[in-house]
């Protein structure tokens, strides 16, 4: 298929039901832990609504009343988690994201799973832009929600983990901009770069980061470590924390007040 895919997410904790808007691999960000494989920047193409509509509809068919489960999923993972804008770029680029939530929303009522939750996985850069606003509305109205990606609060860090030059303000703006409109989680991946864990100064910038947003108007933080290999240039300087290193950042988020999921 070219716009739905299935996921085992060890942060869902099921199948995830992936909706990829970037088959072009074409993303306005350069994540150094990226496991896209070609990634050039850019935006995505114009989408088949069509087509995905008809793709969505066939694929949660077969695993609502087909045996795909059974066949491909092991036992106590036969269930649908979310459904996760996701894929091989920044979903939100897409143009027609408004309508296509619109689309993904009402199949996945139709089919009788009105209480998986859809999921935004996004970097957050264009949130403010109307369209984008649009698709969030459509997105609460729906039940879902937002996993907002901020992996650094430091220029020099949101340049070197992203690749994209960006004011730490403006992340803290577009969050908040996000949780004005949906439920909106941070999502957060922590790595050894050349060997290195995150220093206390990085991590105070990156709290301050969320505290600029209004912790208050966020659910939590979903805080990740990486498992699989990167399919970027900058892989050799990227390698997995441990489990108690992770644990010992989350217990720092927490001092916020802050909700944090750990998947090491």
């Amino acid at each position: 298929m070219t716009y739905v895919y299935p996921v085992l997410s060890r942060r869902a904790g099921g199948v995830s039901v992936g909706i990829n808007l970037n088959p072009n691999n074409a993303c306005n960000w350069h994540c150094v832990y990226c496991q896209v494989p070609d990634l050039v920047r850019g935006a995505a193409p114009a989408i088949d609504r069509a087509r995905l509509r008809e793709e969505l509809t066939g694929f949660l068919d077969a695993l609502v009343n087909g045996d795909y489960m059974a066949r491909h999923v092991p036992e106590g993972l036969r269930t649908i988690q979310d459904i996760a804008f996701s894929g091989n770029g920044e979903p939100t680029s897409a143009k027609a994201f408004a309508g296509i939530m619109d689309d993904v929303i009402s199949i996945r009522d139709a089919a009788g799973l009105a209480r998986v939750p859809v999921r935004l996985i996004t970097n957050g850069s264009l949130i403010t832009r109307a369209y984008v606003q649009a698709g969030l509305k459509r997105l609460a109205q729906g039940g879902g929600e937002v996993w907002f990606k901020v992996d650094g609060g430091r220029r020099e860090d949101i340049t070197r983990i992203n690749g994209v030059d960006l004011d730490p303000a403006s992340v803290s703006r577009a969050l908040a901009a996000s949780a004005a409109v949906c439920p909106t989680w941070v999502q957060t991946c922590m790595f050894a770069w050349d060997g290195e864990a995150p220093q206390a100064a990085a991590l105070e910038a990156y709290l301050a980061c969320l505290d600029a947003a209004g912790v208050d108007a966020l659910q939590g933080v979903l805080l990740y470590g990486v498992v699989r290999p990167s399919m970027q240039a900058e892989a050799p300087r990227v390698a997995a924390l441990s489990e108690a290193e992770l644990m010992s950042i989350a217990e720092r988020i927490k001092e916020k007040g802050l909700t944090v999921r750990v998947s090491p």
